[in-house]
């Protein structure tokens, strides 16, 4: 006699699709502008699908309309969704070559500036791991250099739309996974010992973080150094285009713009910018 086959999950039934739905996936996104104040209007459309339907397959739900049922029920499950559309994927000295060509071709004109102060900002810095990789750069490379004291006039700012990484950012304490590039005589001097790993006191100086939105809010102004690195590729081109340009128009004359690895510079910013290693996605504003 044959053994009796497991009942089948009632949403293995009705496979959630990523095409389809465009008014109730527009409705959807409304519903959380109005709701939490988040616009979906500007990213990617498949992006958007996608992770929505992230939170869709693990709650069980195979409609746009039913999980906005679902999110006016249970409104916890907006943090939870919220954290996902925020794509909150970030380490310590993520891809190091990246952060050797910084150091290499960017810091010493960094310090080469006569402006009075450094202003260094880390776009769409999630938990803060950018932001803090980046004063742990600088002070490594300044006490290398006998200019430790330079320090004073720097300034790192990063921004993140999701209150709860930015949370995390400004505890300072991180999981294993935060450090796993992290080279370990870095992580031995900055870090106490974990996990939770906390970066130490010295590192934490001079860096902030604040709530910022990259689309509706104008950039911070007369910045030296600006990271955004896979961010943008996210959006669609229009909302692209608008950022380079605001990039453009935030940093000082001379300052630079790095990147992800996979982003490049579209439309006028082209011109706007010099690129000073393709590579590793480092631009300049020409003096």
């Amino acid at each position: 006699m044959s053994a009796t086959p497991p009942p089948v999950p009632p949403f293995a039934l009705h496979p959630f699709s990523l095409e389809g739905d465009d008014e109730a996936l527009e409705r959807l996104k409304q519903k959380i502008e109005r709701d939490r104040g988040f616009n979906c209007q500007f990213y990617k459309d498949k992006c958007l699908r996608r992770r929505i339907a992230v939170r869709m397959r693990a709650r069980g739900r195979h409609s746009f309309t039913e999980y906005g049922e679902l999110l006016d029920r249970e409104p916890g499950e907006y943090d939870i969704l919220l954290d996902t559309l925020t794509i909150n994927v970030t380490k310590f000295f993520r891809n190091l070559e990246t952060w050797t060509a910084v150091e290499e071709q960017v810091v010493p004109a960094l310090f080469a500036m006569k402006t009075p102060q450094l202003k260094v900002w880390s776009a769409g810095s999630s938990s803060g791991e950018e932001a803090h990789t980046v004063s742990i750069l600088l002070r490594e490379w300044t006490e290398r250099n006998g200019r430790a004291a330079e320090m004073a006039r720097v300034q790192i700012l990063g921004t993140d739309i999701d209150r709860k990484s930015l949370e995390t950012a400004k505890r300072g304490e991180y999981p294993d996974l935060s450090l796993q590039e992290t080279p370990e005589p870095i992580r031995e001097r900055w870090f106490s010992p974990g996990p939770p790993y906390r970066i130490r006191p010295e590192a934490q100086r001079g860096v902030a973080f604040q709530r910022r939105d990259l689309i509706s809010e104008a950039p911070p102004p007369e910045q030296n150094l600006i990271f955004c690195r896979n961010v943008v590729i996210y959006f669609d081109r229009e909302i692209q285009e608008r950022l380079f340009k605001g990039f453009f128009e935030a940093l000082v004359p001379g300052g630079f713009l790095v990147l992800g690895k996979v982003e490049t510079l579209i439309g006028p910013a082209r011109t706007l910018f010099r690129s000073l290693n393709n590579r590793e996605r480092i631009f300049q504003r020409p003096a």
